[in-house]
């Protein structure tokens, strides 16, 4: 390699060195961003790791950025927290969240794509930059983009949840809704990007925007006393996420930062937009694109990028994919809340649902080490709850009248207490 890293195509081996591109044009298979692991393994340690920034970028000598760059953009570093009372509540003993809904600065793991992403729009020397997006990408875009002064045309879907076309059009975004789902704006991106010289961070600069996901698989270790989990339960929407943590994992092991052990990959998805989970559980590579209806509108791809890998992942670590309805998206999402108080989008309730159903059915057993990643804040997502919660009446500035309320909703408590007891028997 002429630089630490380069442009590698997955299938042929092709290398392409450091441009903007993103498919083979021998075989027109997507790239990947590949690393000289020699040149990595003196500045990719623990102790280089530890006097790092406290951000995403304290991994940069594993990131597809210039020795000189200067990071702009502090994402990353999210709270792994343990969580007892979801895992009683579901039967596990020893489980994790990874909770990106508080990453930085747009609340969602999308932001360390981004920064990544972005970091090699200035590179190449981009001043207006894009991306088709279902929402957490689009607030993410648009407001590291601002940050560093870059001009923006964010495409995205007609049927957008409002709280994230406002979260994206706050920081002077040009937003551009498209009359269709989320395929039909990526292929118009694809069109737009060999039209205008601009910078698509899914589009021509896709290889180097996947790289930010590693990070979240470098955290988890680091965070867990530089060990690697028994189990990874991931949202899927392009399958690119899973696939990354993965790999970030195998450079832990090559550079000899983790003890290698066999890690199982666990992928989520929506059963309204579920092709990846689909070839899973037919034990195929084969990805039969679909129309995507359901509440996950993150997740909502139908023809996913990143399937194929995402499948072959899931598989070969003798993990498995589940698909869960809107219904057990929207309890899943109130259950993570009451249980550990974490508010997670529609995205997270996938993940913390078809948790749940993994250890109900067995496949993941009580005592394994077991980390569910949250990729998104449920302030974004707050039209799937409504209905879900009645609005108690107002009472006068006085405590008798508080004390009716009390007394009334433990009548009332005990009474759908009791109901339940029925129920049950």
């Amino acid at each position: 390699m002429t630089t630490a890293y380069e442009l590698r195509c997955r299938e042929c081996g092709k290398t392409y060195g450091v441009q903007p591109l993103s498919i083979c044009d021998d075989c027109f298979s997507p790239l990947e961003v590949t690393y000289d692991l020699e040149h990595a393994r003196t500045r990719f340690t623990r102790e280089a790791i530890s006097a790092g920034p406290l951000n995403m970028w304290r991994y940069r000598a594993l990131l597809p950025v210039a020795d000189s760059y200067e990071p702009q953009t502090p994402a990353g570093l999210t709270p792994l927290v343990k969580a007892p009372r979801l895992a009683a509540r579901i039967g596990a003993r020893n489980l994790y969240i990874k909770n990106d809904a508080v990453c930085m600065p747009t609340l969602s793991f999308k932001d360390r794509v981004v920064a990544v992403a972005l970091a090699n729009a200035q590179a190449f020397g981009f001043d207006t930059v894009g991306c088709s997006s279902t929402g957490n990408l689009a607030n993410a875009v648009a407001a590291q983009a601002a940050r560093l002064g870059l001009k923006t045309f964010i495409l995205v879907p007609a049927d957008l949840e409002p709280a994230k076309i406002l979260n994206t059009q706050v920081y002077g975004a040009t937003l551009v809704r498209v009359d269709g789902n989320y395929d039909h704006v990526n292929r118009l991106c694809s069109q737009i990007a060999d039209r205008y010289n601009w910078g698509f961070v899914n589009v021509n600069l896709r290889p180097y925007y996947a790289e930010g996901s590693k990070t979240v698989g470098f955290e988890i270790a680091e965070q867990l006393g530089w060990r690697l989990p028994d189990n990874v339960v991931v949202p899927m929407a392009g399958g690119s996420l899973i696939t990354k943590i993965r790999k970030a994992f195998n450079e832990l092991i090559a550079l000899g930062l983790v003890e290698d052990k066999p890690v199982r990959f666990f992928g989520a998805q929506a059963t309204g937009c579920s092709p990846i989970a689909k070839a899973v559980k037919n034990g195929t590579e084969v990805i039969e694109p679909q129309r995507p209806h359901t509440i996950a509108r993150s997740l909502a791809i139908g023809n996913p990028a990143d399937g194929i890998y995402a499948s072959r992942a899931i598989r070969s670590s003798g993990g498995w994919a589940e698909d869960v309805s809107d219904v057990e998206i929207v309890s899943a999402i109130q259950e993570l809340a009451e249980t550990e108080g974490i508010f997670t989008e529609t995205a997270g309730g996938v993940t913390t649902a078809v948790t749940a159903r993994l250890s109900a059915h067995g496949r993941i057993q009580a005592d394994e080490l077991t980390v569910t990643c949250i990729t998104g804040n449920g302030l974004k997502t707050t039209d799937a709850l409504n209905g879900a919660y009645d609005q108690s009446r107002a009472i006068r500035p006085r405590l008798t009248d508080f004390e009716n309320f009390v007394e009334e909703y433990t009548a009332a408590s005990q009474g759908l207490s009791l109901a339940g007891e029925s129920h049950v028997r």
